[in-house]
């Protein structure tokens, strides 16, 4: 009996010029960005490090120090309140804009749909800073009122955009069926459709709380010396006048980053990436 597994051709990877530089690019950008998360980290828990490839010393200590001298805890407690408040607020407003939106025909709807889509796609300095001065005008900015009013310009459009699909999906002869039976507008949206868009609604909030935590511009102009978020506290942090352990720096920058990561995972762990993009429509019957 012939050896059929050495007759088997072994899978050779091939691929294009254009491919390998393409494949190339992208591990040297990895490679780089491994190498400055690996610095930073080894830093944060280094004693000494001049001039050699790993440092003098290991300890945990500048966590504690960046805990304290940068008030970390006030810091955390001022993101989580800043965060929420938006992700709330930005559901309660958009979720029934996303349902007139995906239901209604009206002139001008495509208008509307653009003007959602201004404050995700411009960089939000471009209209941060006259943002800014109008909040501050009224009294609002520099505490965390105006941090939140300014993370809602551009969480509301996101969580409008982000719901109308999963809206679409629903189809409109279950919610005519429920009015047929007697339901009415609050029993229709808490009894039939709540159901059915608590995936939207989580997959929305999760992706809001993240953007909000990561969110350094309109953060930064509108913030106080009390409602500074965590990324905000990182920048005054590493510009600020004096003399300043670069340790405790990254080690602040490490409890940053490893709170972006974790909020991450858990937005991929409950969102589906897709989800955000297709709009499945039943396809009419002949």
């Amino acid at each position: 009996m012939a050896d059929t597994t050495s007759a088997r051709p072994r899978r050779r990877l091939v691929a294009s010029p254009a491919g390998w530089l393409i494949w190339g690019a992208v591990a040297f950008f990895l490679v780089n960005l491994a190498g400055v998360i690996g610095a930073v980290l080894v830093s944060s828990f280094g004693t000494q490090w001049f001039g050699t490839w790993l440092p003098s010393g290991f300890t945990t200590g500048w966590y504690s120090t960046a805990w304290r001298e940068f008030g970390l805890l006030q810091v955390v407690g001022v993101t989580l309140q800043v965060s929420l408040l938006v992700v709330v607020i930005s559901v309660l407003i958009g979720v029934p804009a996303a349902y007139v939106l995906a239901r209604r025909t009206f002139p001008g709807k495509r208008i509307v749909y653009f003007a959602f889509l201004l404050p995700i796609l411009m960089p939000p300095i471009t209209y941060g800073i006259p943002l800014a001065t109008v909040l501050y005008k009224f009294g609002f900015a520099g505490n965390a009122s105006g941090v939140v009013l300014a993370n809602l310009v551009p969480s509301v459009p996101f969580v409008i955009l982000t719901m109308t699909p999963f809206i679409e999906q629903i189809n409109p002869s279950i919610e005519s069926a429920a009015r047929m039976c007697g339901a009415g507008t609050r029993a229709l949206f808490v009894r039939v459709l709540g159901p059915l868009l608590v995936p939207g609604m989580l997959a929305a909030a999760i992706l809001v709380l993240v953007r909000t935590v990561g969110m350094f511009e309109l953060t930064f102009l509108t913030a106080g010396p009390d409602s500074q978020t965590l990324v905000v506290a990182l920048y005054y942090s590493m510009s600020a006048a004096g003399i300043r352990a670069q340790q405790s720096v990254d080690a602040m920058a490490v409890i940053y980053t490893s709170t972006m990561l974790v909020l991450l995972v858990v937005a991929l762990r409950f969102v589906n990436p897709t989800q955000l993009v297709a709009r499945v429509k039943e396809t009419p019957e002949p």
